[in-house]
């Protein structure tokens, strides 16, 4: 893509931004639905149609100097970027949170603390939101392991109200369910317990605070997910587990089957090979109505937008908004989750490529093969496998196909280099 797409893309971003925040700042003034029929007259630049010179309805962006730099966000203690790449395996990962691998009885233990507190993150340039969040972030740390560890998760719960954790794991011990009935039941301010579960089954998974209202601890942050990879002589043993196929088990499937977990597993040379990338699809009620004003992947409207560049791959230092850069002759793998509260579905959809869907990851091949949207209810998540290695350079949009959504805040671009 030549350097004129580059513009294209960076002042749609700014152009669907402003109009967000102004919208947020005047919420008082329009409701939601009001706001979106205004952007459809916003001119065809904050669409990509036609000239790269129009301004929306010739709004003046001056006048919100209140909320800082157009494009930036000034808050850097979290990072949607580095989040992307962070995975806490107890022995590499985030240096805010704890962790440690180490053997037990015969079994790997991947331990790791947590804290939910109340803190306030960043959700568009100037707009903060009173969140509560597990090690002052949201989404939540990743956490991942290999099927059959044991994950021992060391909980002190810091925040004004009670919380837990619940696992969307294979669970066989109801005390470690992380709901208000069982075991422990909530933690208030300053209560601690020590949560333990097996990873079972391989997959992503997601993990969140069951304290009720459950709406509202869900909505303000607290949760994230949960890595279980495959372990391939697991895979080679008892392989019809990993498939939802009843045809013949032949040894090259068998075979190619286990490659793929190889693949999967970080503890393999294989993994390296693959470019992969953790996404949460969520979303903000700003003014507690029960409406979501800002969607995201990764808490950060127009994160991986496009900002001031050169069109040739280098940005700007300190660009806090631009394209996730992939190389285009590796694979990628997004393990992909739903967070999004008060609306019943999430969608993802890329531009100019299909991908394979394979839903919860539970299984090594696909459950939907070629296609360019799938959509997913709270909690669902899945891996989607893309490929760009026959595509040339350049930007590739990707958002979510609930129009609304993308408009107001869930709207990204690969750039493969």
């Amino acid at each position: 893509m030549g350097e004129i797409d580059y513009e294209n893309a960076a002042e749609m971003t700014e152009e669907l931004q402003n109009r967000l925040v102004e919208r947020l700042d005047t919420e008082l003034l329009t409701d939601r639905r009001s706001f979106l029929g205004g952007l459809g007259a916003a001119g065809s630049t904050a669409l990509g149609i036609g000239s790269s010179t129009a301004r929306a309805g010739g709004g003046d962006h001056e006048e919100h100097g209140n909320f800082g730099a157009v494009g930036e966000y000034r808050n850097e203690n979290f990072d949607p970027h580095e989040f992307l790449r962070s995975f806490n395996t107890g022995q590499d990962g985030q240096d805010n949170v704890p962790q440690r691998v180490y053997e037990e009885n015969g079994r790997t233990v991947r331990e790791f603390e947590l804290t939910a507190v109340d803190t306030t993150i960043t959700i568009a340039p100037g707009v903060e939101f009173p969140a509560w969040a597990y090690n002052g972030q949201v989404p939540g740390p990743t956490l991942r392991a290999v099927e059959g560890d044991l994950i021992r998760v060391k909980f002190k719960n810091l925040g004004r109200h009670a919380h837990t954790i619940h696992p969307h794991l294979r669970n066989l011990n109801p005390e470690m369910d992380g709901i208000p009935q069982n075991g422990p039941g909530v933690l208030d301010t300053g209560e601690s317990f020590t949560y333990e579960w097996i990873a079972q089954p391989a997959g992503t998974h997601f993990y969140h605070c069951h304290s009720l209202p459950l709406k509202e601890h869900i909505h303000r942050g607290l949760y994230g997910t949960i890595i279980v990879d495959p372990d391939p002589e697991r895979v080679r043993e008892n392989t019809r587990d990993y498939v939802n196929y009843q045809g013949p088990m032949t040894s090259e499937l068998r075979e190619k089957l286990v490659a793929e977990a190889k693949t999967r597993n970080h503890e393999y040379p294989e993994n390296d090979d693959v470019q992969e990338l953790v996404m949460v699809m969520n979303s903000f009620d700003t003014n507690f109505d029960g409406g979501n004003e800002v969607y995201a992947a990764n808490t950060r409207a127009f994160a991986y937008g496009v900002g001031e560049t050169d069109g040739e791959g280098n940005w700007k230092p300190g660009e806090s908004i631009r394209p996730i850069q992939v190389d285009g002759q590796k694979p990628i793998r997004i393990y992909l989750s739903n967070a999004t509260e008060f609306d019943l579905i999430n969608s993802f959809h890329t531009h100019s490529q299909f991908f394979d869907y394979y839903d919860h990851g539970t299984t090594l091949m696909p459950t939907r093969q070629t296609v360019d949207t799938i959509m997913q209810a709270q909690a669902q998540r899945g891996i989607i496998e893309l490929d760009y290695s026959d595509h040339q350079p350049g930007l590739y949009m990707f958002h979510a196909h609930v129009s609304e959504f993308a408009e107001l805040g869930w709207m990204s671009f690969f750039e493969v280099v």
